[in-house]
């Protein structure tokens, strides 16, 4: 279980927390949990997500169970330092969708005294390490890895399957484009969408010429 970690006020540095996971795995749910206690210790409190998460709200950060903080959208990381001016506690949801700039933003605004909460997927539905988010994890000070379960094994998941035939990086969704699935689970879901992308057709007979 994640303890929030205590001000020390002669060293006036701030710190990062990333909560990282699956879809449907509570990282948001997380999220505003933490950021709600910040907010009733009575703490100056800014919550930034990327402007082209819409799926639930357009400014918003809502969890998969309703539960919702208000947050400023913003097109790119470049924008939060501004806005986060003046803060004891800046939440972050979605980190995955920012440029590469977000890594030294949260960095600078941890560098100035400001607690920096990160929320985002590790992977892409392929399973690759997802945009900034390796970078994140590597620098901040604490690291939660929460896991949804697999509908699949009922063991824990911590991948992200898509459903759809999107081969888009990016596709906001739901239960109806994502599924987290465990290991086991998502190995043998890939090696079936590669068994469908390599099945050969069988050639249609050619009808021989007719004599002229």
């Amino acid at each position: 279980m994640f303890l929030e970690n205590t001000v020390n006020q002669k060293e006036q540095f701030g710190w990062i927390e990333v909560i990282c996971g699956s879809m449907f795995s509570g990282k948001t749910e997380e999220l505003i949990r933490r950021l709600k206690r910040a907010q009733f210790a009575r703490q100056k409190v800014e919550i930034f997500k990327p402007a082209v998460d819409t799926r639930y709200d357009d400014e918003e950060v809502v969890s998969h169970d309703k539960n919702q903080i208000r947050s400023t959208p913003v097109p790119a990381a470049a924008n939060i330092p501004i806005l986060a001016d003046g803060c004891d506690v800046v939440g972050i949801d979605e980190a995955q969708f920012f440029d590469n700039e977000i890594v030294k933003v949260c960095n600078d605004l941890a560098n100035r005294g400001i607690r920096v909460i990160v929320a985002g997927l590790d992977m892409d539905f392929k399973g690759k390490p997802f945009g900034p988010m390796p970078a994140l994890m590597a620098t901040a000070e604490y690291v939660t890895k929460v896991h949804a379960v697999c509908p699949r094994t009922g063991n824990l998941a911590n991948y992200s399957f898509r459903k759809s035939t999107s081969d888009d990086l990016v596709l906001l969704g739901e239960t109806e484009e994502y599924e987290p699935l465990s290991r086991a689970a998502y190995y043998k879901a890939m090696l079936r969408e590669k068994g469908k992308e390599n099945t050969v057709k069988e050639p249609q007979e050619i009808e021989p010429k007719k004599p002229v």
